[in-house]
């Protein structure tokens, strides 16, 4: 397999998920502004949409979204435990965080990324983005993972995208939980194998 990336963005989460199963993997950059990878191809005739993640399988096939790809994976070494069982309360308590995160708060996040936006419209997002953060570090405050008591694909997702608020000036000190949590998980072995190779931290 190989996984199409860009550091830091929510791609981070199937390279996380790809670690914590420890399933062989290729890692390719995309250079999101001209839509090349590291290698010299077209991005877009691999994934048409020009967004990251995309999973691309030895036989040829792509799988793009992150939220599905790492269900795909997680489903492939179910001995690990990175979702529940299909069919379960407990995955579908895991698929709501999943559409939260990739609806709500990613999409709320992506604002701030447009140095065009007004400072109106910024002030806005803020206000958006607190709500977010209520909602989740008041589940946080109930346990250690978004899901339950468990590490799970959501967590990677929910990493991912919280990391962003240090690259876009948003304080989470409000929240306690929240950075305590951020902590738990970045001191993940995966995790931190994810980061260092995408270069977002030193080895």
């Amino acid at each position: 397999m190989k996984l199409y990336y860009f550091p830091g963005a929510c791609s981070l989460s199937p390279h996380i998920v790809l670690r914590e199963l420890g399933l062989p993997f290729e890692l390719e950059r995309v250079d999101l502004s001209n839509k090349v990878t590291e290698s010299g191809d077209d991005f877009l005739t691999i994934n048409p949409k020009g967004c990251v993640p995309a999973l691309l399988f030895d036989n040829g096939l792509v799988l793009t979204e992150g939220p599905v790809i790492i269900q795909y994976l997680a489903d492939q070494v179910p001995d690990k435990n990175l979702v529940p069982l299909a069919g379960s309360i407990a995955r579908y308590r895991v698929m709501e965080w999943l559409n939260y995160i990739a609806t709500d708060l990613q999409k709320g996040f992506a604002p701030l990324f447009n140095p065009d936006t007004s400072d109106d419209i910024r002030a806005t997002v803020h206000a958006n983005l607190t709500r977010h953060f209520d909602i989740i570090e008041s589940q946080l405050e109930q346990s250690a993972f978004i899901a339950g008591d468990r590490f799970t694909v959501a967590d990677a997702l929910l990493f991912a995208v919280l990391n962003w608020a240090q690259y876009v000036a948003v304080d989470l000190a409000p929240w306690p939980a929240l950075l305590t949590y951020l902590e738990r998980i970045a001191a993940r072995p995966a995790v931190k194998a994810a980061m260092v190779a995408e270069k977002l931290m030193g080895e």
